[in-house]
């Protein structure tokens, strides 16, 4: 059974070139894994001392003058990082917090760091069906947005390493922590409600948020979530999910339940990270779950504080002499505003004369059950499509629609439909397929692929996986502004897709109305940037966002699971809808105006799809869209809405009514 010891060797194996970790092998260094890193290998200091400096100086590197740490070319906004920085140094080398050093600065900085809060009255919240308190302070993802669990418990944790647990922002922190937490234990990355209907927990988060609130007494909700993990742990297979537990529950064994649960927790540990060690498709043991293995796996957990003191270092290297970079993050001057009003004016006009696209028709393929010929079906359907979107010879990008994993539940594209995708790929002779997606609700992705089925269709065709979420960032210029932002970051395998394919579910969704082929965008931008549930996108406005996405960088091809849909209170919560089509075409609005059509809602209602149509992204007007294949007459059922929804929708059109 594999051990804390080879989890290390191997983790010393996957260092780059610039002497830190990236979430994916061969990826440059990210804070967050070079920290997770730094600290399971500094259980052996002396056999890698050279790999702790190095790894060091990498995050120095990263260092901004106002004491954050920001990834160099990531989002500047994205300071979330600088509180694991903060306390990693910190286990490394106490002396490096001392007073007056850089690194106090770097606490004394994110003490400074609040989120946005909201003063909702009453009656209000009643109607939104929120159960938190929005007026608590915690910390975000990114600045100036709202606080979530994983980014307070971190900031909470490194304030009180170094020796900070008693200002009153980490009491705030602690406070924020206790109101997301379910009564019936754990924690997601926020909200317990949404419109009323109950969340679930996660064990990344409620991991984080234990080891957080260490030496919290009297609190139901602390508890709970630990008899939360052992529960979940003890049915887990999930490597991700084992060490997170493992580490929380080693820092809370003062009750006789997790003291005897720990031994039996770390031989479930040790035999996942044997059957995940030697994988290379996508789903094996990367940096991040071999430095959580390899943490979890030790005899001392650097994470637990000594009754609320700072933690004791965890290695006698001495602190990295490389000095800091600074990186200007004040305000833009007057060149750059100029700059900026001028990139928007140009975006402006060539948005005005963007040509449509040259084909907008839809095919509609009849397909009864996920039994069906499935292959078969698509390349008839593809026969319309293929000179407009050769495969032969490109690396062809998959983007299916992940969200959660519930089972007997229709939420996600289902994989005998991506399976089906592939097999269409290959017959065309694509030279590289890759499946990627980046789930704003699940962080631990590996662990949504296997569960949902997903993982065997990978491994049967021998294809790729990437995790959009911790995927390599690259800044391009938002050509939609709708949401404000003057750039977008966005996945580098999305960007550098020959082909790029949405494969969406058909189904209604509770603040969008439907979320089909454009909704699907929302994965492409990494969570690194943006954080869980990507918030931030949320109330620059879903349609904003969605629309400056496909302008910047929509799919060549998109492809609808309208088997099986899912309407009501999507795209969790609703029932199951059968319709028994394959829906496909290069226009997604098009596309997306026959889905909506399919589901008895007008598409002029959807906000996303009447400003799409607006930036000409594609066509909506369905006497602009050729029908090819079945009919939307043949095939269209009345799918129930979700509730409340009728606020977010446009008003119904005078021909539609009619």
């Amino acid at each position: 059974m594999a051990n804390a010891a080879l989890a290390r060797e191997r983790l010393a194996a996957l260092v780059g070139a610039d002497g830190g970790w990236g979430y994916q092998p061969g990826q440059a260094m990210h804070l967050e894994p070079t920290c997770l890193a730094l600290l399971a290998l500094a259980a052996d200091s002396t056999r890698y001392a050279s790999l702790i400096e190095r790894g060091r100086a990498a995050l120095a590197a990263n260092r901004v003058a106002d004491g954050t740490y920001r990834l160099q070319r990531g989002r500047p906004q994205a300071v979330w990082a600088t509180a694991p920085v903060l306390f990693t140094e910190h286990a490394l080398s106490p002396v490096a917090c001392a007073p007056g050093s850089p690194l106090a600065a770097t606490a004394d900085r994110l003490l400074a760091i609040e989120s946005r809060v909201l003063q909702v009255a009453d009656d209000e919240m009643t109607d939104m069906k929120i159960d938190i308190d929005l007026t608590i302070r915690g910390w975000p993802w990114a600045e100036s947005n709202f606080a979530w669990v994983e980014p307070t418990s971190w900031a909470c944790l490194a304030l009180r390493a170094v020796g900070r647990g008693e200002h009153p922002r980490v009491k705030e922190g602690l406070k924020l922590l206790v109101d997301r937490a379910f009564d019936t234990g754990g924690a997601n990355y926020g909200n317990r409600v949404v419109l009323g209907k109950s969340t679930e927990p996660i064990p990344g988060p409620t991991s984080l948020m234990l080891l957080a609130m260490q030496g919290e007494k009297d609190q139901p909700r602390v508890d709970a979530a630990l008899g939360y993990l052992r529960v979940t742990a003890a049915k887990s297979t999930d490597l991700e999910h084992l060490a997170w537990a493992k580490l929380a529950l080693s820092a809370h064994d003062s009750d006789a339940a997790t003291r005897e649960f720990l031994p039996d927790l770390a031989e479930r540990l040790g035999g996942a990270l044997s059957e995940e060690i030697h994988r290379t498709d996508g789903l094996g043991a990367g940096p991040i779950r071999l430095a959580l293995a390899a943490l979890a796996l030790e005899s001392r957990n650097p994470f637990k504080l000594a009754t609320g003191e700072p933690v004791a270092s965890a290695t006698g290297v001495s602190p990295s002499q490389e000095t800091p970079v600074a990186h200007a993050t004040g305000s833009p001057g007057f060149l750059d505003r100029m700059k900026s009003k001028f990139r928007g004016w140009m975006i402006d006009r060539v948005g005005r004369i963007k040509p449509l696209p040259e084909f907008s028709a839809v095919h509609i393929a009849r397909a009864e059950s996920y039994d069906a010929p499935l292959a078969d079906i698509l390349a008839k359907q593809f026969e319309h499509f293929r000179q407009f979107v050769p495969l032969a010879g490109k690396r062809v990008v998959l983007k299916p629609n992940l969200v959660e994993y519930r089972q007997a539940k229709v939420i996600n594209t289902d994989p005998r439909v991506i399976d089906a995708v592939i097999q269409l790929c290959k017959k065309e002779g694509a030279a590289e397929i890759v499946v990627a997606e980046g789930p704003g609700h699940w962080r631990n992705v590996q662990f949504l692929v296997k569960e949902c089925g997903l993982g065997a269709v990978l491994e049967k065709h021998g294809v790729r996986f990437v995790d959009l979420n911790h995927d390599e960032p690259v800044k391009v210029a938002n050509l939609g502004r709708l949401t404000g932002l003057e750039y977008l970051y966005l996945s580098r395998t999305v960007v550098d897709a020959e082909v790029f394919i949405s494969l969406p579910k058909l189904k209604t969704h509770h603040w969008a109305g439907v979320t089909l082929s454009l909704k699907n965008l929302f994965g492409t931008l990494p969570g690194i940037c943006y954080g869980w549930p990507k918030n931030e996108l949320h109330w620059r406005g879903i349609p904003n966002s969605i629309v400056d996405i496909a302008c910047t960088r929509g799919p060549n091809l998109a492809i609808v699971d309208a088997i099986t849909g899912m309407e009501g209170d999507g795209p969790l919560h609703g029932t199951a809808k059968h319709v028994g089509a394959l829906v496909m075409g290069v226009d997604p609005v098009a596309v997306d105006a026959t889905g909506s059509r399919l589901m008895g809602i007008p598409p002029e209602r959807i906000p996303t799809l009447m400003m799409a149509a607006a930036m000409r992204v594609g066509r909506l007007a369905e006497a602009e869209i050729p029908q090819l294949g079945e009919s939307i007459a043949a095939l269209a059922q009345k799918f129930e809405l979700p509730p409340l929804i009728e606020r977010e929708l446009l008003p119904i059109p005078k021909q539609a009514a009619s």
